[in-house]
């Protein structure tokens, strides 16, 4: 069955292109730098948004028009699996994502539950093969059944705990077996709605237990992809203990953790944060915790995570920017944590969504990649800190002064003439590297 029928696979027609079901700036052969686009960009396909996300929202049911809409649920996820390589084949997209609940679903039991994802990740297994496609990451959904109301390794009952470890295990066990070039950890209800009823130290205990336990199982299963945390500041709890990337270092940090993980970096979790995506992974990178990206960007007018395909020119530029600084990834990727809006409901519209971000993060590695190869903003910076590369400045830069030195070196200046930051004119000159990636 072909389920993307009005799709045929997806080519390169350029910038001056009108036709929806082409590339625009995404040449995976184009050469920037030393590597090629498909190098530089290992974009992968969220299975939950793209194949399993039906439209609903609080203030209305699914709109999506889906083949397996009306399918038993288990003939269902089989048939999304056809439906998956068929999409990331005719888009040349080489990886995925997962959840455990995506993939197949839940039975009475435990062990029927497992036996359904077994079954659902056999054909998988299969499929990979035969389109030569990989896992970025796999991960364990703790928060879509009611048990986790309060959360799974945060959880106030030993029991849910006990669940969410068995969950994550056999996660895991999936992950290995599929090749999985990492695992993320979203505590998604890992937080609290109001300290009245919390404990914040001990559940903040269970959870670093939790990841603890976690790092032993991936070395006694010789698993060798790598683990990441998640930040995310809000939605659904109140309060997420993973708020951002400098919570989750500091977590990480206080428990010995911070050898065994680095971050996946979430676009919208970056504005929900009350951060830019420039920010969060400038941190990350220069704290050496740089581990993979979830694309996506967020309306700035609502507090919540509206999970929309990236089309914001200038976000995608600043977060390249830092990636080929980074000089791309170890074992992550770019993965399309992103969902058609509810009124774009067709099979097709999940395709044309998927082009313009890809086209949008070509686009911005390109601008990004003239800005460093121009040289501009390092020479503005180093300007800007000039006073530190001698005298003084030198000895406060390598640690070699005092509070005595300096309160005498005080004493003998005038008041220090300051370099304006000149923002305006770094703002207009990324404007420019922008429109000359699109207009060569």
């Amino acid at each position: 069955m072909e389920f993307f029928k009005e799709v045929s696979k997806v080519s390169y027609e350029g910038k001056d292109s009108r036709n929806p079901l082409a590339f625009k700036h995404y040449n995976a052969k184009q050469k920037i730098g030393s590597k090629t686009m498909e190098e530089w960009l290992p974009f992968a396909m969220s299975w939950w948004h793209t194949l399993v996300a039906g439209g609903a929202d609080p203030f209305g049911a699914p709109t999506a028009l889906r083949t397996w809409n009306d399918k038993e649920l288990m003939e269902a996820s089989k048939m999304r699996v056809e439906a998956g390589f068929e999409f990331m084949d005719k888009l040349g997209i080489n990886y995925f994502c997962f959840h455990d609940r995506d993939l197949a679903p839940e039975g009475k039991t435990i062990q029927e539950t497992n036996a359904n994802l077994d079954l659902v990740v056999d054909i998988l297994a299969e499929k990979m093969s035969q389109y030569n496609k990989k896992v970025l990451w796999g991960t364990a959904s703790l928060f879509t059944n009611p048990r986790y109301m309060h959360g799974g390794a945060t959880s106030p009952n030993a029991d849910i705990f006990a669940i969410g470890a068995a969950q994550v295990k056999k996660a895991l066990d999936v992950t290995h077996k599929l090749n999985g070039q990492g695992y993320v950890f979203w505590g998604g209800r890992e937080g609290y709605e109001t300290l009245l009823n919390t404990d914040m130290k001990k559940e903040q205990d269970h959870m670093a237990y939790f990841l603890s336990m976690a790092v032993d199982y991936k070395e006694k299963i010789g698993f060798k992809g790598s683990f990441y945390l998640e930040p995310k500041p809000k939605e659904p709890t109140k309060h997420q203990y993973d708020f951002d990337v400098a919570t989750c270092m500091e977590f990480l940090a206080k428990y010995n953790l911070d050898k065994h993980f680095s971050i996946n970096i979430e676009v919208n979790h970056a504005t929900l944060a009350g951060h830019t995506v420039h920010h969060e992974a400038h941190l990350a990178r220069i704290n050496d915790m740089w581990g993979t990206l979830d694309i996506n960007f967020g309306d700035p007018l609502l507090g919540w995570d509206t999970d929309q395909f990236p089309t914001n020119i200038y976000d995608a530029t600043l977060m390249m920017y830092e990636y080929i600084k980074q000089d791309g990834f170890t074992n992550g990727g770019l993965n399309f944590d992103a969902k058609v809006r509810r009124g774009s409901h067709t099979m097709t519209d999940l395709v044309t969504s998927y082009i313009a971000g890809m086209d949008t993060l070509a686009w911005g590695l390109k601008a990004a990649h003239n800005m460093i190869e121009d040289g501009y903003y390092e020479k503005n910076i180093n300007e800007r800190y000039a006073t530190y590369q001698s005298g003084i400045g030198a000895k406060i830069d390598k640690k070699q002064t005092s509070f005595d030195e300096l309160s005498q070196y005080a004493n003998t200046l005038e008041e220090p003439v300051l370099l304006s930051g000149k923002q305006e004119v770094l703002e207009a000159e990324l404007n420019q590297f922008i429109w000359n990636a699109v207009s060569k």
